[in-house]
């Protein structure tokens, strides 16, 4: 798996910011009918852009994640931040601000739901069993002092389906786990827990991590 550095996890997120500038200003929008605004057409007018073309929640980028299977409440939450502007990663910044702004409630919670009902994807074999040995040993153990970094197994589950507002990283896209640990890590993704839990964390703890995480299925794991 490709390593990603601060550097370049900012590089790619400018340079998608360029590409798909004029396609979120032009072609991303909430519908103007409020007789529209059914969770389905939300999803297929805001959403299938970068959350996947068939409205199943299935990204094919990395810079933007997998909603399948993901968590309702985790999903109605981060919508919420996002709309009142309280999650300010760069991609957030972005992509979402401005897709978010006018929804609503209602709107959040249909959309949450649409994703949440979707068919999750389950992880893969790594082609990296060293590497995902690492990972396996971060995510049910931690890193111990001086980096001390707390385990995911705590929080996430066993097979990393996560639970409630605890999100499913199982058949997520390595490179955006990667990026979000990076931001968490760096401060540009507030998360009080997160932002502790992986403060120290190194480049090649995040690449194992991840690298393990992918091999996740997410299922038969109801509670963390």
């Amino acid at each position: 798996m490709k390593k990603f550095t601060t550097h370049s996890l900012n590089v790619a997120v400018a340079l998608a910011c360029t590409v798909f500038g004029t396609v979120r200003a032009a072609e991303i929008s909430v519908p103007p009918d409020a007789s529209a605004r059914d969770a389905k057409t939300l999803v297929s007018f805001a959403c299938s852009k970068c959350h996947g073309t068939s409205t199943n929640g299935i990204s094919i980028s990395p810079l933007f994640p997998i909603l399948a299977g993901q968590n309702s409440i985790y999903i109605q939450e981060q919508l919420k931040l996002l709309r009142q502007h309280d999650r300010a990663d760069p991609h957030a910044r972005a992509f979402m601000w401005g897709i978010s702004h006018a929804l609503t409630d209602e709107q959040i919670q249909g959309l949450a739901e649409w994703f949440s009902s979707q068919p999750a994807v389950s992880g893969r074999p790594s082609n990296n069993a060293a590497l995902a040995a690492r990972g396996k040993e971060v995510y049910e153990n931690g890193v111990p002092e001086p980096h001390r970094v707390i385990k995911c197994i705590e929080c996430h589950g066993e097979t990393s389906a996560g639970t409630n507002n605890v999100p499913r990283l199982a058949g997520q896209h390595h490179d955006y786990l990667a990026l979000q640990l990076h931001y968490y890590r760096d401060g540009l993704r507030a998360n009080k827990l997160m932002n502790r839990n992986v403060k120290n964390i190194t480049d090649d703890d995040i690449a194992a991590v991840t690298e393990y995480i992918g091999t996740l299925s997410g299922a038969g794991d109801s509670s963390p």
